[in-house]
């Protein structure tokens, strides 16, 4: 059995089982409610509404409350040097078909519903990108104190090998110039 729901000013081809992103819906993450706007009851007895279905409804559960991927939003008007660039997130609610009723029967789906979170799932993932670069920067700090520490025994053997070496006295010497040959343009003429 399956049903073409309408919400939101669109219609939806909804089986139980399935899950759908439908506009924004004012329903708390995972509720449970019924959409009664049922165009169209198919299967094996089809039942096509006048504009609605009578007595038919369709039970869902709100799994997520989000935005979509963002999308470029570009317009531009040639040789009137006029480009606008945007972007937009749509916020959509996805939907469980927990079932469809129409006269006495009901089809059920056999899997649950899988409710995310997302701003919670949002937060963890920010603490958990702080807690890994709190730990890299914990990690460098013991590197640089090993760093630190070579670099001064690096220091210390360099002004025990200067203090060792005596100054040679050496003589300046000054380099000459090279001078190259002019080259003189030949000059050609056409003969006619």
């Amino acid at each position: 059995m399956y049903a073409i729901i309408r919400t939101g000013g669109k219609q939806y081809t909804v089986k139980p089982g399935d899950v759908v992103q439908v506009g924004k819906l004012e329903q708390d993450l995972g509720s449970e409610f019924s959409i009664s706007e049922v165009l169209l009851i198919g299967g094996d007895n089809t039942q096509i509404g006048a504009p609605l279905v009578k007595d038919a409804t369709v039970t869902v559960v709100v799994t997520k409350q989000a935005k979509t991927r963002k999308l470029d939003v570009f317009k531009k008007k040639r040789r009137h040097s006029y480009r606008k660039w945007n972007t937009h997130r749509q916020d959509f609610t996805e939907l469980f078909v927990k079932g469809i009723s129409f006269g006495g029967k009901t089809a059920k789906a056999e899997t649950e519903p899988k409710v995310s979170d997302v701003a919670a799932q949002r937060v963890e993932r920010i603490q958990q990108k702080q807690a890994d670069s709190r730990a890299r920067a914990e990690a460098r700090g013991e590197v640089a104190e090993t760093l630190k520490a070579e670099a001064k025994k690096s220091v210390a053997k360099k002004k025990t090998a200067k203090k060792a070496a005596p100054k040679k006295a050496g003589k300046k010497t000054v380099a000459k110039k090279k001078t190259g040959a002019k080259k003189t343009a030949k000059k050609t003429s056409k003969k006619a």
